[in-house]
């Protein structure tokens, strides 16, 4: 809610960051560092997460919902993260 949102491609802003999408070439999500651009990456939804189908290699989109969405939606929905209605809803988005 509170955070400020810096446009840069500055390896040093970069460093100072708690979250990085889509620049800094690469993808760290223990550190929060969400680039898709290497091109040693191929992750996709299945490969991060077995339990799901999706073969497409995912962009920094992607990474973030695969990582972030079902916490996004069960707090949006006043929900269990688990629940039936976030898993479905996560799955259909």
């Amino acid at each position: 809610q509170d955070a400020e949102v810096v446009r840069t491609r500055d390896p040093q802003r970069l460093a100072q960051c708690d979250v990085v999408v889509d620049v800094g070439g690469e993808y760290d999500p223990e550190r929060h560092r969400y680039d898709h651009h290497q091109r040693s990456f191929t992750q996709s939804m299945r490969s991060l997460r077995p339990d799901k189908p999706w073969t497409t290699k995912l962009s920094s989109a992607g990474l973030v919902y695969c990582h972030f969405g079902s916490q996004i939606l069960a707090g949006l929905l006043g929900q269990p993260e688990d629940g039936a209605v976030v898993t479905a809803l996560y799955d259909k988005v």
